[in-house]
């Protein structure tokens, strides 16, 4: 019906109004409802006698090979017909495609397989060519920088007389495993950088610990400003402290809970902030959801609640959904009965996880991956956390599960496998999370500089995707808004849909 209407220059929901008994997939020699003007302009815009879906203009024919509906089809999904034998088990086998999806696609299987039906399988995936704008890397001649990194190592926690070098680097405390990890990635960046001819002068500074008065004695003591940019701290309160007593940038490597009240404006949040990851998976949805229902998750306390109710809120707003309804738990978990109720069979079921309680998104996801055949649901997500790590991979796959990050690394890309093999070459072992985002941080904001303009200029220019992070300055030159939107594929692998 929506691309009906397109075609006529309406609006879907005028069309389904007019036509309150036809489904959003008319069936094939089905009549339809449409206003006589609209139709009229759809003739005079035509040229030529075209078939509109499902045979809604009966005297249409088809002189072209371009015009015909299998044609058509067959450039959006994987098409088959039905031979003797075929059954819905031996499409699973073959197709990895289970009833319930078939009969997504195909409404009219409710009625059985009847040999030399044409069956849409699955989707063909799409090419998506975004409007989003990408900044071009550009080094100007002779370029030429000085850098400070700010980081925690705490070397003056231990005796060099008493204590070797290798326990310093094997038992060290989780903060100062993140500071060397971050700086031996920061590494390779200014040595990638250096051998595309940019000067870089790299100062690295031990700022302690938090109780120390170390940070006071770097800004007294050390002229920060002599640089192009402060790469660090990693405590969110030495950060303000060193932004208030410089005028260059300062980037703030690292998320913390604390980083929605920076206010100095030389701060710049490389990490997105947690309201953003939901913002994004509510234009995500927005962009991609045309028919069906909507279920959010909720624990049923008042901050999930809040969410949710935001969500629906915008959801409502923005989708054409039939419905879109909260569950909350009942004596701590959601029986399975109220998705059954909810949930519809033979169209899209969306369901979004406003919570991170255990018990509850454990035992949502138990009750979605045992729906019945023909039923079949999605999970969202805009804040994978580690409740996410206790359910099998399989489970998640099974229901498509999808979520909001500020990582998603291609191992395949050339990007990947550079860096991996250069990190590999110089320090005898693999990169960790932290070594890639000191590459990322670095390399991004270097390479900025490089170009000759200051920062803001080259945020405005798009944005970048480095090895596993995203960095889009463009909305707010000082907080990151890079996100993906990643999916579990039903072989345990991920595929970036944003």
């Amino acid at each position: 019906m929506s691309k009906i209407a397109q075609k006529l220059d309406m609006k879907t929901q005028d069309l389904i109004r007019l036509n309150p008994d036809i489904a959003t997939e008319p069936k094939t020699n089905s009549f339809i409802v449409v206003p006589k003007r609209k139709l009229n302009g759809f003739k005079n815009k035509a040229k030529e006698s075209l078939e509109i879906v499902n045979d809604t203009i009966s005297n249409a024919s088809i002189t072209d090979e371009e015009t015909d509906p299998l044609i058509v089809l067959k450039e959006k999904f994987v098409i088959y017909e039905v031979k003797k034998g075929d059954t819905f088990y031996s499409f699973k086998k073959k197709f990895n495609v289970t009833r319930g999806e078939l009969l997504l696609l195909n409404p009219e299987l409710k009625e059985g397989l009847k040999v030399g039906q044409i069956l849409k399988i699955k989707e063909i995936p799409v090419t998506v060519i975004s409007d989003e704008v990408f900044y071009d890397d550009y080094i100007q001649n002779g370029s030429s920088l000085k850098v400070a990194l700010l980081l925690p190592f705490m070397v003056n926690k231990y005796s060099i007389d008493t204590v070797s070098i290798k326990t310093i680097f094997t038992k060290r405390a989780t903060l100062v495993n993140i500071a060397t990890d971050f700086y031996l990635g920061a590494e390779i960046a200014i040595d990638s950088l250096r051998r595309r001819g940019v000067d870089i002068e790299l100062n690295v500074f031990d700022t302690g610990n938090r109780r120390s008065n170390t940070i006071n004695k770097i800004i007294s003591e050390k002229d920060l400003n002599s640089n192009n940019v402060v790469i660090g701290p990693l405590y969110s309160e030495e950060v303000q402290k060193v932004a208030a007593n410089v005028n260059i940038p300062i980037v703030f490597p690292v998320y913390s809970n604390n980083q929605s009240n920076f206010y100095a404006a030389n701060i710049i949040k490389t990490s997105p902030e947690k309201s953003v990851f939901r913002e994004e998976l509510e234009r995500y949805i927005t962009e991609n959801f045309d028919e069906g229902n909507i279920i959010i998750i909720s624990d049923g306390k008042s901050t999930s609640l809040q969410r949710s109710n935001t969500i629906k809120a915008s959801l409502e707003f923005a989708t054409m959904a039939s419905s879109i309804n909260i569950l909350t738990p009942s004596k701590g978990y959601i029986a399975k009965s109220k998705f059954l109720e909810i949930v519809k069979p033979n169209t899209k079921n969306w369901v979004i996880m406003a919570t991170d309680d255990n018990v509850v998104v454990g035992d949502a996801i138990n009750s979605l991956i045992s729906l019945p055949e023909e039923t079949t649901a999605k999970v969202f997500t805009f804040d994978k956390g580690k409740v996410y790590d206790n359910i099998d991979n399989r489970k998640l796959a099974k229901i498509g599960f999808t979520y909001v990050s500020d990582e998603f690394v291609d191992e395949a890309s050339l990007e990947a496998r550079t860096f991996t093999k250069q990190y590999l070459k110089k320090n005898k072992a693999l990169p960790s999370f932290y070594a890639t985002k000191g590459f990322d941080v670095t390399y991004d904001v270097l390479v900025r500089l490089a170009s000759g303009n200051d920062l803001k200029t080259t945020f405005n220019q798009g944005a970048t995707s480095r090895v596993e992070s995203k960095f889009d300055y463009r909305i707010n030159s000082r907080e990151n808004q890079g996100l993906f939107i990643v999916q579990y594929n039903k072989d345990l692998s991920l595929t970036k849909l944003k």
